[in-house]
């Protein structure tokens, strides 16, 4: 059952059953790495924040590189207005990347390969974005759904495939995430499948398309991080700023 690529997705209860009527909360697999992932955030973070080195150690640099990153991508991408919202977008980026990052190690669990992780962090993000829109902007948010200079007739057209567009945002959000970190590591299990089969004569090439292929997926496990966090920066700056 573990050649099955498709068995490192699986989910199971640690402990015992949690029920409330028909909703289980039992605490899972996947329950433990988000957990592991949020407290070496927390312990990480919290260690290098106490430490004011002028010559900064590796978690004191890890620390600021991490803060100076999601600073300068919040300035870029929505302004100086989201800067109240720095604590929400690095503590996003920095659990999405950290999950990504336990899930290369073997035998753990990618927590962010499952849609129902990532479409919750995206259904989250949309309501927060909207409430935001109209909570700044009252009832002329909607002039997002009406780009200028738009010729009259095409108007109803146009309006219509922004809302749509709007509304998609979590599904495309949150697909983007779990589609790319499932497919890199049901691609790695494979490689690895084929290694094991074909022995060590027969085993260096899919072996070196394996190392190969692990060092993209570490990269692809940060650019998914970070274009998640980025794309909630750009979300945040049409509720912000109204730019349509």
């Amino acid at each position: 059952m573990a050649a099955n690529p498709m068995y490192q997705f699986n989910v199971y209860r640690i402990g015992p059953e949690i029920k409330i009527g028909e909703i289980d909360l039992s605490f899972t697999n996947a329950s433990l790495f988000m957990v592991i992932s949020s407290l070496a955030i927390l312990i990480i973070f919290n260690l290098g924040a106490q430490k004011k080195n002028i010559i900064p150690d590796k978690i004191q640099l890890l620390s600021e590189l991490g803060y100076t990153f999601v600073s300068k991508m919040i300035s870029d991408t929505a302004g100086s207005k989201a800067k109240p919202y720095f604590s929400f977008i690095f503590s996003l980026f920095m659990f999405v990347l950290f999950c990504n990052m336990f899930g290369m190690i073997p035998y753990s669990f990618t927590v962010t390969s499952h849609i129902i992780v990532t479409f919750v962090l995206a259904a989250f993000i949309f309501i927060g974005v909207t409430i935001i829109g109209f909570i700044k902007h009252g009832f002329g948010y909607l002039k997002l759904f009406v780009p200028s200079g738009v010729p009259a007739v095409l108007l109803p057209l146009i309006v219509v495939i922004e809302i749509i567009s709007y509304l998609s945002r979590p599904i495309s959000l949150s697909v983007r995430l779990f589609a790319n970190m499932m497919a890199g590591h049901t691609m790695m299990k494979v490689f690895g499948g084929f290694v094991v089969s074909l022995g060590i004569v027969g085993g260096w090439l899919p072996l070196s398309f394996s190392v190969a292929l692990t060092g993209l997926e570490i990269l692809v496990a940060f650019l998914q991080a970070y274009v998640f966090a980025i794309l909630t920066c750009i979300y945040l700056n049409d509720a912000l700023n109204l730019h349509h």
